[in-house]
């Protein structure tokens, strides 16, 4: 297995979806292209949120994806190159810690390892 050093850097990206359908489809779009190692799609969240000067409400579905701050670029691109928002959400949050043989499979099945 791969030896994880301080410099190794992972990050969960959050993606809100419209449907279901969109939402199994970015994240086989992203997986396809090794950008990630794993989502997860949390269905049913209740959205709240300004857009064009008010406030709105909707259900969307949630991915949380696990990739290498490294491919975040490139998983950005995709995600925003099929989704259907105008503006979408990715939004890159940084690891503090995790579980070493956990963050060694992310990097496993990362498309250019790094």
């Amino acid at each position: 297995m791969h030896r994880l050093g301080n410099a190794k850097r992972f990050v969960v990206v959050m993606v809100s979806c419209p449907t279901l359908l969109v939402a199994r489809r970015i994240t086989r779009h992203i997986l396809d292209r090794r950008l990630a190692a794993c989502v997860n799609i949390i269905p049913g969240i209740e959205s709240n949120f300004w857009w064009q000067g008010k406030i709105d409400r909707c259900r969307e579905h949630l991915l949380i994806i696990k990739t290498a701050d490294s491919h975040f670029q490139k998983l950005k691109q995709a995600i925003i190159a099929i989704h259907p928002y105008e503006v979408p959400e990715v939004l890159a949050l940084s690891l503090a810690s995790g579980h070493t043989p956990y963050l060694e499979w992310v990097l496993q099945n990362l498309i250019s390892r790094p």
